[in-house]
């Protein structure tokens, strides 16, 4: 009993520990916000390393969820008896708000945010990290702040994409599976579409790739431990970062869809 409580003391000191290091790095990197004139190339660079390689990997999964969605759609339309038409609107819904949002969020989550872990805790474990500060050199300018900037406007121009492509292999799915025609998914679809809905997925996005460019940043940052401990600090950033893309997500939810 003693140990057990032992073990859910520690486990609570660690996370108060970490929620409140999460919210420094974030205080930081919003300090470091000013010189973001000066580290113009280095955004750019992260850009193209978190954004445009990411590409490729988030069509890749928006095509399935876009045909998923209208299967799983059709068989549950015909559980209750609704009519196939309506397979557009329902779909349409489901992508913009959420299932591109999220999925996406949670794939780059995967990719973006273990890469940034990954990088940061090899400097930190080799001093490459404490050779800047002994620089002069600003950690936060010269590494947080290109990274958290490029996560934060990357997401959802990705998720732009994963809006077209999933409702493309929603089409070819409907059309070819279901035998909806593609008038009547795109008619459906163009219906039920609200900018407003649109835009919320955006902001979402956006919030979501924050998330995920700062834990990435303190969990590199607080690595320790040679190449195990950089291991520990890569799983512990993409789990992070995925339980507060749900939790945000639960809030933004409440906030912004009112039933």
């Amino acid at each position: 009993m003693n140990h057990a409580l032992e073990s859910l003391g520690r486990r609570g000191v660690n996370f108060v520990a970490k929620t409140g290091g999460i919210f420094f790095m974030m205080v930081k990197f919003i300090a470091s916000l000013k010189d973001i004139p000066f580290s113009l190339r280095l955004i750019v660079e992260q850009i193209y390393l978190v954004g445009v390689r990411s590409l490729p990997l988030i069509i890749t999964i928006s095509i399935f969820i876009g045909a998923v969605s209208v299967w799983q759609a059709a068989y549950q339309f015909k559980f209750i008896g609704a009519p196939l038409r309506l397979l557009g609107q329902a779909v349409g819904k489901a992508v913009v708000i959420e299932l591109a949002p999220v999925l996406s969020a949670l794939v780059f989550a995967g990719r973006v945010g273990a890469g940034i872990t990954a990088e940061l805790g090899t400097m930190r474990v080799t001093e490459q990290i404490d050779a800047l500060e002994s620089m002069g050199i600003s950690p936060i300018r010269y590494l947080v702040l290109p990274r958290v900037v490029a996560s934060t406007l990357m997401l959802p121009f990705l998720v732009i994409f994963a809006n077209f492509v999933a409702i493309l292999g929603g089409v070819i799915v409907s059309v070819a599976g279901v035998a909806v025609s593609s008038e009547t998914f795109l008619n459906g679809f163009r219906d039920s579409f609200n900018l407003s809905d649109f835009n919320n997925g955006l902001i979402k996005a956006a919030v979501f790739g924050f998330l995920i460019g700062i834990v990435g940043c303190y969990e590199g940052f607080n690595a320790g431990g040679g190449a195990q401990g950089v291991g520990k600090a890569t799983t512990s950033a993409v789990v992070v970062a995925s339980v507060l893309i749900l939790v945000s997500n639960f809030v933004f939810a409440l906030m912004l869809f009112r039933i």
